[in-house]
């Protein structure tokens, strides 16, 4: 029997691994604004050393700017900041008070208020990456906040990691298989984790990547400027997926 919560109707139990909870937020025109990109996965995937890398690979041809988001500190930001790889000034950090999805999908007021405090600091952003709190895999973006999603998993997490599904794994623009240079140390079957991606994702990219050897994310930075329209384009590596 589906759940009745005692007012007077029930709710059908979803078990589709591709079924995301209903947006609560309209997506908005891009027209006269920076595009925004979420980046979202599993505490320790990896999630704050891709937007590092990103800012490194971009910021000298990009406009950009960042958005953290941690339930109690602001640690992810002090990374970022201490790393150098932004102003200071071009860093926000959000400190949700509660599972990080509450502020990237149901009530994304915080990150929308620190986007656009970023705005009127800096006109003429051009990209504006929220970073997420770790979450689960059922952790995706409103499309309200961000105009495209990339979930982010490690081979740490196991290979069976693509294969449980969930709408982060399953929606999002681009997964990202972080840390690959730790499968074997790990017991991570490669072959498998890529094989289960795909066949979960369908025709969705699937980059795999190691930032110990490559620190630029080169192959999800060409993902980026790929979305932004850069003339500087280029198709990623096809050994990465």
């Amino acid at each position: 029997m589906p759940p009745d919560h005692g007012h007077g109707h029930t709710h059908e139990v979803n078990f589709d691994p591709a079924a995301a909870e209903p947006d609560p937020h309209a997506a908005v025109s891009r027209l006269g604004r920076p595009f925004r990109l979420g980046i979202g996965g599993p505490v320790g995937s990896g999630k704050t050393a891709l937007t590092a890398a990103l800012c490194r690979a971009l910021g000298a041809e990009v406009r950009l700017a960042v958005v953290t988001n941690d339930i109690y500190t602001t640690e992810d930001a002090d990374f970022l900041r201490a790393a150098g790889v932004l102003d200071p000034d071009r860093i926000e950090a959000v400190q949700t008070g509660a599972c990080p999805h509450t502020a990237i999908r149901d009530d994304i007021t915080a990150n929308l208020d620190a986007v656009e405090r970023l705005e009127e600091r800096h006109p003429g952003l051009e990209l504006v990456i929220v970073e997420s709190g770790g979450d689960n895999l059922t952790a995706v973006f409103s499309r309200g906040l961000a105009d495209d999603q990339i979930f982010v998993v490690d081979v740490a997490g196991g290979d069976k990691v693509p294969r449980k599904g969930g709408p982060g794994v399953t929606t999002a623009d681009l997964l990202v298989i972080n840390k690959v240079d730790l499968a074997e140390r790990v017991g991570a079957d490669m072959a498998v984790m890529l094989a289960d991606a795909h066949r979960m994702r369908g025709e969705l990219p699937v980059i795999a990547q190691s930032l110990t050897e490559t620190p630029n994310a080169p192959d999800v930075s060409a993902w980026v400027r790929a979305r932004l329209g850069s003339p500087e384009a280029a198709a990623p590596d096809p050994g990465s997926r």
